[in-house]
């Protein structure tokens, strides 16, 4: 069977084309005036995403045009790119910009906890008549309909990392964030595993270990912080890679996470995955990320792949080029760690 192709109706395609144009000329108010009109001419999710991708592309330039409302307009409008990718996670056009202002937001210290807003001067966001059509629907239909719509809508689970380390550039302790969105339906045990270590602060004041340039970002040791220890936060069937019925034979410093890896989660940049040993179903505490440029494939299939950065790419990539014990004759360092700490503060959970 064949995919059927859904034609965007002429009324929303001459509106978004409208609000474009807006756009272009810099009536950016103008043009979100218009996708809301927009809004009401959805007939899917995909055409909601699109509406919500123009959205976020006029809030982030009227963030820029005003830098005294600055802070509002970007919020606004990394919401905006946030829930169009929870009904299209797969456009890369939305994601490209949602890190690009993520970027902008990191660079003039813009923090991200904005919450839900349902109005904006008195006017309805498009989030705000997404609201009050869900409204009118819970009139509609029974009580269990409107509750499986909305855990539909919840979306994946979000980690934020604090960050420390010196930057190779300037020489100067650094401090960021990188957000991470963990993909709970393609890897479950691992989400679970990691939502567990960073909510009980497992991984907090732990550091990255090991740093490989353009390769990628290993931490998580939550012992010896040295890459030899770390176990998962639960037991999840596996004692040190061998399945078992019970943990009772099996200590707690033994306990791994079954392998995941192949939802077919590739190893792209950006991407957060389990470190483990050779032998399969061996992850504990361990993770990597990995930075800019690097797409190591040869661990596709092998390692489980189960997260993306949703923002602070540029601490990412900063972190990939500290000095490390191959940089240096220090004695006291050597291969791969870092000379300086690279401190991850606190790991937190953001459902």
């Amino acid at each position: 069977m064949f995919a059927t192709f859904m034609p965007v109706p002429e009324e929303l395609s001459n509106s978004w084309s409208e609000a474009s144009a807006m756009m272009e000329k810099g009536d950016h108010n103008l043009a979100l005036d218009e996708l809301r009109t927009s809004w009401d001419l959805c007939d899917n999710d995909s055409q909601k995403a699109s509406t919500l991708k123009l959205a976020g592309d006029a809030g982030t330039a009227l963030g820029v045009e005003n830098p005294q409302m600055q802070r509002t307009h970007w919020r606004k409008a990394l919401k905006s790119y946030r829930n169009s990718l929870k009904m299209d996670p797969k456009n890369k056009d939305t994601r490209k910009a949602m890190n690009n202002l993520s970027t902008l937001m990191d660079a003039n210290a813009i923090s991200r906890g904005v919450g839900f807003q349902m109005m904006d001067e008195g006017n309805p966001t498009p989030f705000g008549l997404f609201a009050i059509v869900a409204v009118i629907m819970m009139s509609l239909v029974a009580v269990k309909v409107i509750s499986d719509m909305l855990t539909e809508e919840e979306g994946n689970p979000v980690v934020s990392m604090d960050v420390s380390y010196v930057d190779s550039e300037t020489g100067q302790r650094t401090m960021g964030t990188i957000e991470i969105e963990l993909y709970r339906d393609d890897a479950p045990k691992h989400v679970e595993n990691f939502m567990l270590h960073s909510s009980q602060g497992n991984y907090d004041s732990t550091i990255f270990h090991r740093i490989i340039g353009g390769f990628m970002n290993q931490g998580g040791d939550i012992d010896g912080m040295n890459g030899v220890g770390g176990n998962a936060a639960k037991w999840f069937g596996y004692c040190n890679g061998e399945s078992r019925s019970s943990s009772s034979a099996c200590e707690q410093s033994q306990w791994t996470v079954p392998d995941e890896a192949n939802n077919g989660l590739k190893h792209n940049s950006g991407m957060l995955a389990m470190a483990k040993t050779n032998d399969p179903n061996t992850g504990g505490s361990q993770f990597y990320i990995v930075p800019t440029g690097s797409s190591p494939s040869h661990l596709d299939g092998v390692h489980t792949v189960f997260g993306e950065v949703l923002s602070g790419m540029s601490h990412v990539d900063a972190i990939n080029n500290v000095a490390t014990g191959n940089n240096d004759d220090d004695e006291e360092t050597s291969g791969d760690q870092p000379i300086d700490d690279v401190i991850l503060i606190t790991a937190t959970v953001n459902e």
